[in-house]
């Protein structure tokens, strides 16, 4: 019984000299899941804890990026909540307005077609090595993650500039190009269709002042002509010109020089904002919006917003066969044009 006892006081002795001297080496008490106390020999321990923590701080940094990351598709587009795969946007068909009431009400029906934008996946996931967590050399993951909440932030401007891009070779609601230069609309006094243009090839110029007529100028005056097809005039009041970061400073001129540079009045100060994005794939192509109205040029169809995602079971075989945790982010959704009489495009390329 002495014996048991002295070995008790002693493992007690040994502890109290290790909580008086081992701190001082900058090692300090421990404890594991189960309640355990140890002293760690170098690096981190791997538990559910130390895991949870990592985790917590790397969504924390995911989200404030996400949070702060500038974005420009609000400016030309509109977002669309989804429920399902694929949403119909057949309305598209026909552009809505007040008539008199004479008589029955007049029911207009959307046309046959249908004009469907389908959801799509999209993810970005990381590996955290568990070595790295053992190493504790956890500083490589923050930028990892920064990067995966800028990149979330900005997909609906990557999924909308795709059909900006594509205004040329895309079909909108009516079969034809976003962009084209026969759109069918009905001829009230016939009933049959003509053919109408949002299309040109127009250099934009600041260069003199019948050059910014015969671009921007030419651009508005055919916007503003847009009818349905009851022949009532649209009320189209184009407000932004979207150009690409080579037309930046024309742009610029457009909008807020008194004078062009041959030295003449500028027609168009303050009238059309520029919105000026690198994503832009023609170094010529220029758009002329109008985004005053509810329905913008463009549509982010939301299905799921990107949101942080993470795999931390130590048990999973992934950390069992690989040694890898991950996290991530994932979103559903897609872009798509609305009313084409909202845009006008000009390939920029000259007669």
């Amino acid at each position: 019984m002495k014996t048991f006892a002295t070995k008790i006081m002693g493992l007690l002795g040994c502890l109290v000299l290790a909580l008086l001297l081992v701190p001082s080496a900058g090692v300090h008490l421990m404890m594991d899941d189960k309640g355990m106390m140890f002293f760690p020999i170098a690096g981190m321990i791997v538990n559910r804890s130390s895991i949870d923590a990592i985790f917590i701080n790397l969504k924390t940094t995911f989200n404030n990026t996400f949070a702060a990351t500038a974005t420009v598709w609000e400016q030309i587009a509109m977002k669309v909540p989804s429920t399902g795969s694929q949403n119909d946007y057949k309305w598209f068909s026909k552009f809505p307005k007040m008539r008199r009431w004479v008589g029955e009400k007049f029911v207009k029906s959307l046309e046959a077609f249908k004009f469907v934008i389908v959801n799509e996946d999209f993810e970005a996931t990381v590996e955290v090595d568990r070595n790295d967590i053992d190493d504790d050399n956890l500083g490589i993951y923050a930028p990892q993650a920064q990067m995966a909440g800028e990149s979330s932030a900005q997909l609906p401007d990557e999924l909308v500039f795709e059909v900006v891009n594509g205004v040329f070779t895309k079909v909108c609601f009516d079969g034809q190009f976003i962009c084209d230069t026969d759109h069918p609309v009905i001829d009230p006094a016939t009933g049959l269709p003509v053919s109408v243009s949002n299309k040109g090839v127009v250099v934009l110029s600041a260069a003199t002042q019948a050059a910014a007529i015969a671009s921007l100028g030419a651009a508005a005056t055919a916007m503003g002509e847009f009818k349905d097809d009851e022949g009532r005039p649209l009320n189209v009041m184009p407000n932004v010109l979207l150009v690409p970061v080579a037309l930046r400073d024309v742009a610029n001129a457009l909008y807020t020089a008194d004078r062009l540079d041959d030295g003449k009045v500028n027609l168009y100060k303050g009238m059309f904002k520029p919105v000026v994005s690198p994503r832009m794939t023609s170094s010529t192509a220029w758009m002329l919006l109008d985004t005053t109205k509810v329905v913008r040029p463009f549509v982010y169809q939301d299905r799921k917003s990107p949101v942080f995602v993470q795999q931390t079971d130590p048990q999973s075989d992934g950390v069992f066969n690989n040694k890898k945790f991950k996290f991530g982010a994932e979103a559903r959704g897609a872009a798509g044009p609305s009313f084409w009489q909202l845009i006008y495009g000009s390939t920029g390329l000259g007669a």
